[in-house]
């Protein structure tokens, strides 16, 4: 009498991981969302993503529809991504978010910088030519008064962001 499996008995047996139907459900609406999060892109940043054609067809036509059609697409670009690995497509998403937040943290440093020399003045500066070399310290010292006046005066900060832009003019020179 043959036994039903044909695996002899010391061999390990393979562990069935059961899913059950609402996680499926939940895994496909998460690709459904990141389908939605790629028509939601401009052309030019899709065009840097790691898609292959018949995806990236799909997501350019739900860019063009609109209500049921759309939504339908939608699904559609959903069911497709699940035949494939969605990870790179959501570590590409995630550095552009990144990108975003990061630009914006250093120009928050800009504006505290900026804010600095104001209210310093000379200790500030001394500091900024120290990190930036080939700033200006004299046209520095000049904004800094002059965006002194005008906040003492309640006028616009014209001063103010020419300090700002000055600092963004020297903090592109130094990445380069």
């Amino acid at each position: 009498m043959g036994r039903k499996n044909k695996r002899e008995p010391w061999e390990e047996e393979e562990e069935i991981i059961w899913v059950s139907r609402s996680e499926m459900k939940r895994d496909m609406e998460a690709l459904q969302k990141l389908g939605e999060e790629l028509v939601a892109l401009k052309p030019a940043v899709l065009a840097k993503f790691p898609l292959d054609d018949d995806l990236r067809d799909a997501i350019i036509d739900a860019q063009r529809f609109e209500k049921e059609a759309r939504r339908r697409q939608l699904q559609l670009i959903g069911k497709m991504m699940r035949s494939r690995d969605p990870e790179p497509i959501q570590a590409a998403l995630d550095m552009l978010r990144n990108k975003h937040s990061q630009q914006s943290i250093e120009l928050k440093k800009l504006e505290k910088m900026r804010d600095r020399v104001v209210a310093e003045g000379d200790k500030a500066i001394n500091d900024v030519v120290a990190a930036y070399p080939s700033a200006d310290r004299q046209k520095l010292r000049q904004l800094a008064r002059q965006a002194k006046k005008e906040l003492e005066g309640n006028k616009p900060p014209k001063a103010s962001r020419e300090i700002f832009q000055m600092l963004k003019a020297l903090k592109a020179a130094d990445a380069e």
